[in-house]
């Protein structure tokens, strides 16, 4: 999910426009002798409110009118042509996220410890973060204006929590009254007017699941092509989470849960000839149950919300260990340093303070320990244990407990820098991966707000931020 270093909307007010953030040398930009903060208010006639407007409006057009308002109050017009694939050379501004104005039982926010990060508390509920980055919107308050403006720019798909189709536990579960949880016409309109739909269940025990969640993805499935795909994941709580209509999902709970949904998937596959649903990762791992084949997710349509996350990174591990034995040298017995070939020698799109010479000074035996969270450890030890015993190295894999978050988190990605230094005195080794994906994608941070130099700096050996591309690098 995309992650903000803004302050939320709070309301729809704000200045018009869009601001101007950098200018590339020698672009079309830079001739037209725009600078950082100015702000494109207008192009064509036509006002722009962020920087999907500003490509909407400028897309496939070559003859072009800027209404730039400057940062001294002056506003000036700047009228050229340009060729239909020229690139402005401009970034701009994030935008501004919506927020959502539910009351979800489930909503992580709730879970949040106080000193969290300040974005962990930004609820949003926006159609054009749908459409960017995947993140998902209940449409029980977006607008008319909104609706319109998806289905003219074609903001397609959208990502939709459903979470139940029955109107009343709709409501229920998100805290509204069921005038705003219907979004039914919302729904069918996006359908009708070629818009594609990614639906989410958020599953939670004794609620929406059992009869419910069989008659929500039937109703889905009833609309697809139109609606891609499902994607049914469990409410994950915190130590925070207090709320008693709240039930926490258990062992038992996964697997019956598999059971109910494997005859749908069955029933999909032979009617539309696709999966269709799909469960999260957590639930079979939670079960204890192998997670499907490359097969069952086929283009993983949802992988983004934790559904295939493991079977791809299983299948890009099998992939690379299928390659052809590496150089002696690569293994690290021989003492030789050549970062051609050297198992961690490189370390691709480092944080500040993570450089590939550390990661080089690292791997001068090829031994050391990688941090991950609680569930998806015994999955990465197995691969690494392949890893090791093909390439010599001597990698060891270490459980990290959430005890930030505390509760059923037990994910990778929300380990936070205080858990990651609670088992230091585990390191065994030169050096020390941790997922790439617990530090903010635009800064070095953590989600319990640690930054990545200060957590460096209390290991006595190099942190390494890595990924499954990290294995592709150092196994060719």
């Amino acid at each position: 999910m995309y992650e903000f270093a803004v302050t939320p909307a709070i309301t729809q007010l704000r200045r018009p426009g869009v601001i101007i953030t950098e200018v590339t040398a020698d672009s079309l930009g830079e001739e037209l002798e725009l600078e950082p903060h100015d702000r494109i208010v207008r192009v064509n006639g036509r006002p722009v409110r962020d920087y999907l407007d500003f490509r909407f409006q400028t897309a496939g057009e070559t003859e072009l009118t800027f209404q730039v308002k400057k940062p001294d109050g002056e506003t000036i017009e700047i009228e050229f042509d340009r060729d239909e694939s020229e690139d402005f050379g401009l970034m701009f501004e994030q935008i501004v996220p919506r927020q959502c104005a539910n009351e979800c039982l489930f909503c992580f926010c709730k879970g949040n410890p106080d000193d969290a990060r300040p974005s962990l508390f930004v609820r949003d509920e926006d159609i054009r973060l749908s459409f960017l980055y995947g993140n998902y919107t209940t449409l029980s308050s977006v607008t008319d204006d909104e609706m319109n403006r998806i289905i003219e720019q074609r903001l397609s798909p959208q990502y939709v929590s459903v979470h139940a189709t029955d109107l009343k536990t709709r409501a229920y579960l998100l805290g509204v009254d069921e005038k705003r949880a219907d979004i039914f016409d919302k729904f069918q309109r996006l359908l009708d007017n070629g818009i594609e739909i990614h639906a989410q269940v958020v599953l939670c025990p004794e609620i929406n699941d059992g009869a419910q969640l069989e008659k929500t993805l039937r109703d889905l499935a009833a609309n697809y092509p139109k609606v891609v795909s499902a994607a049914i994941v469990p409410v994950a709580l915190t130590r925070y989470n207090t709320d008693e209509r709240l039930t926490r999902v258990t062992p038992e709970f996964c697997h019956r849960t598999i059971k109910e949904v494997e005859k749908l998937q069955k029933e999909f596959r032979k009617t539309l000839g696709v999966t269709f649903a799909f469960l999260g990762d957590e639930i079979y791992i939670k079960a204890g149950v192998e997670v499907p084949s490359r097969r069952h997710y086929g283009n993983y349509p949802q992988i983004e919300d934790g559904v295939g996350m493991v079977r791809s990174f299983v299948t890009k591990f099998e992939k690379l260990l299928a390659k052809a034995e590496p150089p002696a040298s690569a293994s690290g017995r021989n003492g030789r340093h050549d970062e051609r070939t050297h198992p961690f020698a490189v370390l691709p799109n480092a944080p500040s303070g993570a450089t590939s010479e550390s990661s080089a000074a690292a791997g001068g035996t090829g031994f050391g320990t990688m941090l991950t969270g609680e569930m998806f450890a015994p999955i990465l030890r197995e691969q690494v244990d392949k890893f090791n015993l093909k390439y010599g190295t001597r990698l060891h894999v270490l459980a990290v407990p959430n005890t930030y978050f505390g509760g059923d988190v037990s994910v990778a990605g929300l380990l936070t820098g205080q858990d990651l230094l609670a088992v230091r005195d585990q390191i065994v080794g030169d050096f020390v991966t941790i997922p790439k994906i617990t530090i903010k994608s635009d800064e070095p941070i953590f989600l319990d707000g640690m930054r990545f130099e200060e957590l460096q700096s209390k290991f006595a050996v190099p942190v390494i931020p890595v990924d499954i591309d990290f294995f592709s690098e150092i196994s060719s």
